[in-house]
């Protein structure tokens, strides 16, 4: 499956702010690499924006994810299922800070393409449709996570499934960063570059002549 995924490209605007040099911005983005934690172990070398999501354990629970436990890579397999999926993320995201509730929040995101391959399951065909309202309830994952949980304990790489913020739209996440590959064009040349603005009552993508609206 080729998969699209979201990513805020915020890294080199955040750091410019700190230096006055192209050499001080290389020794910062050095030093700050130098503080997280290691990639995971692959049999061979990942782009980063497959292998990222892997160094982390975030504090906040995902579909398929437990609070504090290792990171997963999600994607989507249209850009709008994408755009969908980080949407409801910068929505949650307004509601949960105090200050920012009444205000209009402009990022820059990177939409890029990796494929997944490797042992799978399908939870959009048969048997496992059938439990479709565990896999698509919009807020309690314990379902979900218990299924990821023994998938993976069966050794099984990565899940497909039907996203909830894009109902109808597949989606899939992957355990394990050796299920991941760049497309054969490459990764970089995948990427497209798209601007969100979020409020409390909306969140818009555009880029060039698209754009998609999500009312909350």
């Amino acid at each position: 499956m080729a998969a699209w995924r979201g990513v805020e490209a915020q890294h080199v605007v955040s750091t410019l702010r700190l230096v006055d040099t192209v050499e001080e911005q290389d020794l910062l983005e050095q030093m700050l690499e130098g503080s997280k934690p290691a990639l995971p172990e692959s049999a061979q070398p990942k782009h980063y924006l497959l292998s990222t999501p892997f160094r982390y354990s975030p504090a906040h629970q995902s579909r398929f994810r437990p609070a504090n436990a290792k990171g997963q890579w999600y994607g989507a397999q249209s850009v709008y299922g994408a755009c969908a999926e980080v949407a409801y993320w910068r929505h949650r995201f307004i509601l949960d800070s105090a200050g920012l509730l009444e205000q209009v929040l402009l990022t820059e995101h990177s939409i890029f393409q990796g494929v997944l391959e490797g042992e799978s399951i399908d939870l959009m065909g048969q048997p496992w449709v059938q439990a479709r309202s565990g896999w698509t309830h919009g807020s309690n994952y314990g379902e979900t996570q218990a299924v990821a949980a023994e998938a993976q304990r069966r050794e099984v790489q990565w899940l497909s499934y039907e996203s909830v913020r894009a109902p109808g739209e597949r989606c899939a996440v992957a355990f394990d960063v050796n299920c991941l590959y760049e497309p054969k064009q490459s990764l970089d040349c995948t990427i497209q570059r798209w601007v969100c603005k979020a409020t409390r009552s909306s969140v818009m993508f555009t880029r060039d002549r698209e754009s998609y609206v999500w009312d909350f």
